[in-house]
């Protein structure tokens, strides 16, 4: 019997879900918890992992069509079963007790890994270890022997993240690359042409000037979102320039013995999350929020991360950040990262936070004016690292001008409920906390 593919539920309050991408087709071969298809739904973007090994037979509901949590979108046959793959259901075809809804747009191509690694030739003795086509590509390009990895998917698969490490790691010179043996031909073939692997999907295009394109979900939720903010917060925004030399030197000084002994790069998103937690300690009206006529003081710091994605944007929540020390904030930060891009994060990850940092310097902003991430009463926009001449002050009371790395950091905040003094002063103490940094990172 078929196995039946269903949409699922993506948290207690999720109650629909939209397919924006098929990852395969009717008659492509899967993998159990091989990456299957993408849904959106109001809190999160995800893959969905194929429930069972076997053949695509059919595909029920069409890219771009909501239907509630429990449809049956589609059917696995098992490995020669013989059953003949039925035909993509087509774009209008909704599914049972589904709202229709017009297309959503695909996003930008990304790293999909059963869309790029269709018919894989099964001759590495690496077929053998649970991975996917892509790991298997990507481990034959650079010689790596999958049998070296510790796979942390379900069930020990090994992941394209996991593969992706281990070669960053630079572990990959130290396995030797091994010829693929070819598979044998008849004699009456063996002089021909090899015969070419069914090419990947061409990626989406992008529209043409003038074009008329649905938004995607992901676009959908962001407009109301932040029309929302706007509507309910009295926005203001107040600035800082921090010298940030004493970081950046620290960083640059131990990030390479940082990584060796705890497998993780250090960035400088954990001194802000740091500095800032520090702060609210200090503040906690920040952390707060209103709710009806009453302030709501939090008694934990969740930090929403902002994480830009070549599809949209969204903030996943670090728990606890004010319990962590700065390498559980750094682990935590590059998870929270990376479950984002790869639309592995949950709906329990994306809730809950009570203040957040967005990082428009990435990409070479001086400065940002962010909108307020709802229901927190306060974001904080981190410019870029920037090197500008400065005057500093000896201790002895002594002015030159030196080369320094600066940092503009941009508190937007609710002034229904944080007066100008005490977004002043909370941004005084990130500041300082910065510029005076004397915690040991480990």
């Amino acid at each position: 019997m078929p196995t039946d593919i269903i949409m699922p539920q993506m948290g207690e309050s999720i109650v629909e879900g939209t397919i924006t991408k098929w990852l395969k087709k009717p008659g492509d071969k899967v993998q159990r918890d091989e990456p299957l298809f993408e849904i959106s739904t109001d809190k999160v973007d995800a893959e969905i992992p194929s429930p069972a090994t076997g053949v695509l037979n059919e595909i029920k509901v069409a890219e771009g069509t909501t239907v509630g949590v429990n449809t049956v979108v589609g059917t696995i046959a098992a490995d020669g079963d013989g059953a003949a793959p039925a035909k993509a259901a087509p774009a209008a075809t909704p599914a049972p007790k589904a709202e229709q809804k017009p297309a959503a747009s695909a996003p930008p191509p990304m790293p999909a890994p059963a869309a790029s690694a269709a018919h894989e030739p099964a001759i590495s003795e690496d077929d053998e270890v649970r991975s996917s086509p892509l790991v298997r590509k990507i481990a034959r390009e650079h010689g790596v022997s999958l049998s070296q990895l510790q796979g942390t998917g379900l069930g020990g698969r090994i992941t394209k993240q996991d593969i992706m490490a281990f070669i960053e790691r630079g572990e990959s010179a130290s396995a030797p690359s091994r010829p693929i043996p070819a598979a044998p031909q008849p004699a009456s073939v063996q002089a021909a042409a090899p015969v070419p692997s069914r090419p990947a999907p061409a990626p989406t295009p992008a529209p043409f000037p003038g074009e008329l394109v649905p938004m995607s979900n992901m676009r959908k939720i962001i407009a109301k979102h932040m029309i929302e903010s706007r509507r309910t917060s009295a926005h203001v925004h107040c600035m800082y320039e921090v010298d940030f030399t004493r970081i950046v030197n620290l960083r640059n000084k131990l990030k390479g013995g940082f990584e060796q002994r705890h497998g993780v790069r250090v960035t400088f998103m954990p001194f802000f999350v740091r500095a800032a937690t520090i702060a609210i300690q200090q503040w906690p009206i920040v952390n707060a929020n209103i709710e009806g006529d009453n302030i709501r003081y939090h008694r934990q710091i969740n930090m929403g991360i902002a994480v830009a994605l070549d599809w949209g944007l969204i903030v996943p929540v670090l728990k606890n950040a004010g319990d962590l020390n700065f390498l559980g904030l750094q682990r935590g930060i590059t998870d929270l990262g990376e479950r984002a891009r790869t639309k592995k994060l949950k709906p329990e990850d994306v809730e809950g936070s009570t203040f957040t940092i967005t990082n428009p310097g990435q990409f070479g902003a001086v400065f940002g004016l962010p909108i307020i991430n709802q229901p927190n009463s306060a974001i904080m926009g981190v410019g870029g690292i920037m090197k500008q001449p400065m005057v500093v002050t000896d201790k002895d009371g002594n002015d030159s001008i030196a080369i320094r790395s600066i940092v503009h950091l941009t508190l937007g905040y609710d002034h229904r409920l944080i007066d100008g003094a005490v977004a002043d002063q909370f941004m005084a103490q990130v500041k300082k906390n910065l510029e005076q940094w004397n915690e040991d990172i480990g």
